[in-house]
């Protein structure tokens, strides 16, 4: 194992080889990562992710390469704060909020800034910490995905989106929902600007008697007179 300690050695150098070996692995790790996001249609995808982590890895590299090859005596994490500061902006702006007050794109900024991160760790050298993080962000995008969907979908606290054809059906569904032992916490009625044309949309917060699966409980509400159609956020 001498000349893979060698090699390793030698790839953590401010040089030509080492250099071209941290962007492309970055583009590969990156786009790994972007995959997923981009078959899934999110707003930053697989192009966007690589950016972000050859980006975050060209930023190390400089940084190594200002303290090392030209002697600089200056803090060389500087740049890589910086990149994570940056991140933030570009996050921002894949985190939207619906008309039905749903927030979406927050995995998707967290992918960005864990690419960044893994980015950092590639420029740096450090390519073990990059391998196991390519391998466990990727697992939390995919796999803990149907987990995290198979706890959320039996628990007892539920927010749905309900639909009505007119808001005098409104007391009749607290009422329907308060006969089945539903505890509702909050009612919240959203796009709409005059309620005697517009079908409203509402937004109810509450928590049922028993764990139960939410399917079964959404069809239930949506047989309710007036409502026209139900959904999870």
């Amino acid at each position: 194992m001498e000349w893979l300690r060698s090699t390793l050695e030698y790839l953590r150098g401010a040089n030509f080889a080492a250099t071209a070996f941290r962007l492309f692995m970055a583009m590969l790790f990156g786009g790994i990562i972007g995959l997923e996001r981009g078959r899934r249609r999110r707003p930053a995808g697989f192009r966007t992710h690589i950016l972000v982590c050859m980006g975050a890895a060209l930023a190390m590299c400089i940084s190594q390469y200002i303290a090392v090859t030209l002697g600089q005596t200056t803090d060389i994490s500087r740049l890589g704060a910086q990149v994570i500061n940056g991140i933030g902006f570009l996050g921002a702006g894949t985190i939207v909020v619906t008309g039905r007050q749903q927030v979406k794109g927050l995995a998707t900024a967290a992918g960005l800034w864990a690419s960044a991160c893994m980015g950092l760790a590639i420029g740096a050298g450090y390519y073990e910490c990059a391998v196991i993080a390519c391998i466990t962000i990727f697992l939390t995008i995919t796999a803990l995905n149907n987990v995290e969907k198979l706890l959320t979908s039996r628990t007892r606290n539920m927010n749905i989106n309900v639909t009505l054809g007119a808001v005098s059906s409104l007391p009749g569904l607290l009422d329907t929902l308060r006969g089945m032992n539903i505890k509702i916490f909050d009612v919240e009625i959203t796009n709409v600007r005059d309620l005697r044309v517009a079908s409203p949309s509402v937004i109810i917060e509450m928590k049922l008697p028993k764990c139960r699966p939410h399917a079964e409980v959404i069809t239930a509400i949506a047989a309710i007179d007036g409502v026209l159609a139900v959904e999870e956020p």
